[in-house]
């Protein structure tokens, strides 16, 4: 197993943690923000400071790469790669939405049928979102969507399907099929990025330092969110 340090500033929490052997073993967090600017570098040196102080030999570096706030994104990547850079550390790129899919599935009872769709905030009844299976399995691309009373109906129909992060409480009027149901009190945040990292660990999937961006910024910027029907 690996000693990752992982820093989240998808969305207005900043978070930032170590994980060691599959283990969350050190964990900063702001969730009144957004205030990445001041409290990212701050939980960094702390998590540093803590891998330093206790020899553990750090083995990479794993961000929050997207879709969410173009700023927070930014400035999570920048940190990230300046850490890699300056101890010559392996680079890992997690999905915002799966890494809001990590506290469902360890701390809530689901059926084995149910299908995940976490939801970022976009504005009026925007979000961006995915739908995975109980094993993280893509079910459908993450993809910019207007909701209403008609949306994800073709999973809805056949599964239960649970709705949760930022952009799902504001979607509880318009998805009122009975299989619909919402987890309040997600958030995408350092502690739950390490199941996902050690998997890309494993596999060594890591990304180049010079030019990765977050997928946000590449994919969704320009695109127009779509009505789905």
């Amino acid at each position: 197993m690996s000693c990752i340090l992982h820093i989240e500033t998808s969305t207005e929490a900043c978070s930032v943690a170590v994980s060691e052997d599959g283990l969350a073993v050190f964990s900063k967090e702001d969730l009144k923000g957004p205030s990445h600017a001041v409290q990212l570098g701050v939980f960094v040196d702390e998590a540093l400071s803590f891998v330093d102080s206790r020899g553990m030999p750090l083995d990479a570096v794993a961000v929050s790469c997207g879709p969410g706030s173009y700023t927070g994104l930014r400035i999570g990547v920048s940190m990230a790669k300046g850490i890699c850079y300056g101890r010559n550390l392996p680079l890992i790129g997690l999905p915002t939405l799966e890494v809001l899919c990590v506290p469902v599935l360890l701390h809530h009872d689901l059926p084995e049928d149910a299908l995940l769709c976490p939801m970022i905030d976009a504005r009026r009844m925007e979000v961006y979102a995915a739908v995975y299976d109980r094993a993280l399995n893509v079910k459908r691309e993450i993809a910019a969507d207007i909701v209403d009373e008609h949306s994800y109906l073709e999973f809805l129909n056949e599964h239960p399907v649970y709705f949760f992060g930022n952009g799902a409480a504001k979607c509880r009027e318009k998805i009122t099929h009975p299989h619909a149901h919402f987890i309040d009190d997600i958030r995408p945040l350092g502690k739950w990025m390490f199941p996902l990292a050690e998997k890309e660990m494993i596999r060594q999937n890591f990304k180049d330092v010079a030019y990765f961006e977050p997928f946000y910024l590449k994919e969704f910027v320009a695109s127009k969110p779509k009505k789905l029907l």
